[in-house]
């Protein structure tokens, strides 16, 4: 599992320009499963991104295609977790400790 943090690195401003474009990137990989979770962080400087995957690398490729990073709005942070206990709602993405 893995928890992506974005940082906004231009004025909000220009982050609302993209936020139509960001929502329609974030609604396909809710369709695709990756996505399970999604919001603004308060102060509203960034925002966080609970995700599914086993691979690094492919989530790394999904995070650079968000237009905030595709335009230079946002740094991501991507930090990977073993899920060993979840509330049952997230039960299938539990995963044996290592």
């Amino acid at each position: 599992m893995f928890v992506l943090e974005l940082t906004y690195t231009a004025p909000v401003e220009r982050v609302d320009t993209l936020m139509a474009e960001h929502i329609t990137w974030l609604d396909e990989q809710y369709a695709a499963g990756v996505f399970l979770a999604s919001g603004r962080k308060n102060p509203r400087d960034g925002g966080v991104i609970l995700a599914v995957g086993e691979d690094r690398a492919a989530i790394e490729q999904i995070a650079a295609a968000d237009p905030f990073a595709a335009h230079g709005v946002c740094a991501y942070r991507i930090t990977e977790f073993i899920a060993t206990k979840t509330a049952p709602e997230l039960a299938p993405y539990q995963q044996p400790s290592p």
